[in-house]
């Protein structure tokens, strides 16, 4: 299977770079093709210029400067996300490539009704991301994060499309055996993909 890893996080010495890589080495293992887009290290630009708004609906020439990103995730078979999740959500980073990549044409069609989604190559999503929250609280605010990818983004790909959450709560309280642990389930995991 084909795999797109986005990963974001600003530092490259973070536990986030740390399940970047195990994951990336997992799938590896387990005989997938994985592509690594690591938005910092890239210095993906994730603000939507006025100019890129204006020509958002011309299919085509709305991707402009994004051409590498949208060829990355026509070839994915799978999506992988490796991100903290900072005030509930994805880094704005990560939000700004789904701006500015997944745009008419690319990840849906507009219609007289619902939009018609065209990622149908896309049949497993998966989520690896920390939170500093513990589960109750998510479970309070109703999981916005879960909900974005679930109800929003799984719509625009296959039909049966898969999605899958490895998530680490309370990060900012956890000892490097329970980090070590939550790697080795990811790894895992990510074998049995």
């Amino acid at each position: 299977m084909r795999v797109l890893l986005i990963h974001c996080h600003p530092r490259p010495d973070s536990f986030s770079a740390a399940l970047r890589d195990a994951a990336r080495a997992a799938l590896e293992e387990a005989g997938h093709e994985v592509e690594l887009r690591d938005l910092y290290a890239e210095s993906f630009d994730p603000a939507l210029s006025a100019e890129e708004r204006g020509r958002y609906h011309a299919v085509t020439d709305n991707l402009l400067g994004v051409e590498d990103h949208v060829a990355s995730l026509r070839r994915a078979e799978a999506l992988l996300l490796v991100h903290p999740t900072w005030w509930y959500g994805m880094p704005a980073m990560l939000k700004g490539w789904f701006d500015r990549v997944w745009a008419p044409g690319v990840a849906f069609r507009l219609g007289e009704g619902a939009i018609t989604p065209l990622l149908t190559n896309i049949r497993r999503i998966g989520v690896i991301t920390t939170y500093g929250s513990p589960r109750w609280l998510l479970w309070y605010i109703g999981h916005p994060d879960r909900k974005l990818v679930n109800r929003g983004i799984r719509r625009l790909c296959a039909r049966d499309c898969r999605v899958d959450w490895y998530t680490l709560t309370r990060m900012d309280h956890r000892s490097r055996p329970e980090c070590e642990a939550f790697l080795g389930r990811v790894r895992a995991a990510l074998a049995r993909w």
